[in-house]
């Protein structure tokens, strides 16, 4: 997909706390469930996935 304007402001989110870049792009779905589990075993791995999901979607 193309990277649009709305999507610098997630990635920012992404970079402090990547749920938050997460829910900003899909909302309350599995895919935050999963960030977050990333989020807590890893910093870096709940970062690359946000970064896949706002790229992604």
């Amino acid at each position: 997909m193309a990277l649009t304007c709305t999507d610098i402001p997630k990635f920012l989110c992404a970079l402090l706390l990547p749920p938050i870049g997460v829910w900003l792009e899909k909302g309350c779905t599995y895919h935050l469930a999963i960030n977050i589990l990333l989020t807590i075993l890893g910093y870096i791995p709940g970062i690359i996935h946000a970064c896949y999901v706002i790229l992604a979607y």
